[in-house]
């Protein structure tokens, strides 16, 4: 069995830093673009860097100053070279009582966009980063606000079906100790997300492998549990909250390592789909 643990490992080292295998290629390897201006400053550039790292799936920040065709040349060319492009938005504020209305511009854009283009200009999705326990609320009416959320999603899953398109939220690791108990039920706030979203991505920003596998194991079943997946994400940017939180101290190779043994782990188990790097800008940046 050990070997067989080493031998599976070693094999997702070889596709993480060679390229993907044809089985790994079915898993997501996803990351976000925070920054959108850089498709008008170096869309080629991007794209390389995507392509390099064997990225197929994107989280495209939705700007709305930016031109539209900016949008569609990135996506048309994306959708070549077989990455899906989702529409990224979303902000703490978005639960305060006034907060419907960015949700209500961000899917009014999206209708509007979606309709003028074409099927390989289209968004594949919407992917949500809302945070809700970063606004004032979390700590002055919690309850309140995890309601506010609740039915911010469920606002957002009526629109997204309304675009034909999956609705996907980034789930910080311990929603899974948080509960809920009001008009929509009761029970954990991590599976009321991931019963509710077509996919989660889960903030499980910590840098060794065993922490990471422990952090997701309650999502993953979860996610199982409806015929959903979880998508596994890490931090790459430097931070004050500790030296376990991202892998930018170690660098790329230590990380890409560290994803071998979770992928290994996960392979094959329901309700796991892949992994996300966060984020463009820094992966960019981070030593080899």
């Amino acid at each position: 069995m050990k070997k067989c643990w080493i031998g599976a490992v070693l094999l997702m080292m070889i596709v993480f830093s060679n390229g993907l295998s044809e089985k790994a290629a079915t898993e997501i390897r996803a990351t976000w673009l925070w920054n959108p201006w850089e498709l008008v400053s170096d869309e080629a550039g991007t794209l390389a860097f995507l392509e390099n790292k064997n990225v197929n799936k994107v989280y495209v920040q939705v700007d709305r100053d930016i031109p539209v065709k900016v949008y569609r040349g990135f996506i048309e060319k994306a959708s070549a070279k077989g990455i899906k492009v989702y529409a990224l938005d979303g902000a703490p504020g978005w639960v305060a009582k006034k907060g419907y209305s960015s949700q209500d511009q961000l899917m009014a854009w999206l209708k509007t966009y979606q309709s003028g283009s074409s099927a390989l200009q289209k968004f594949t999705g919407i992917h949500l980063d809302v945070e809700p326990y970063l606004y004032s609320g979390w700590s002055t009416n919690q309850k309140a606000t995890i309601l506010a959320y609740q039915n911010l999603l469920v606002k957002a899953k009526a629109s997204a079906n309304s675009l034909a398109l999956p609705l996907e939220a980034d789930m910080p690791f311990w929603f899974d100790e948080v509960s809920y108990n009001n008009t929509l039920g009761r029970g954990l706030l991590a599976e009321w997300v991931i019963a509710n979203t077509s996919s989660v991505t889960i903030m499980a920003y910590r840098d060794t492998a065993p922490f990471i596998i422990d952090l997701v194991k309650n999502e993953v079943n979860f996610a199982a549990k409806y015929g959903k997946s979880t998508v596994v994400g890490v931090e790459t940017a430097p931070t004050d909250e500790g030296d376990a939180i991202s892998f930018f101290e170690e660098g790329e190779a230590y990380m890409n390592s560290q994803l071998a043994e979770v992928q290994a782990h996960y392979a094959g188990i329901p309700g796991y789909g892949g992994i996300a790097i966060h984020y463009v800008d820094s992966w960019k940046t981070m030593a080899p």
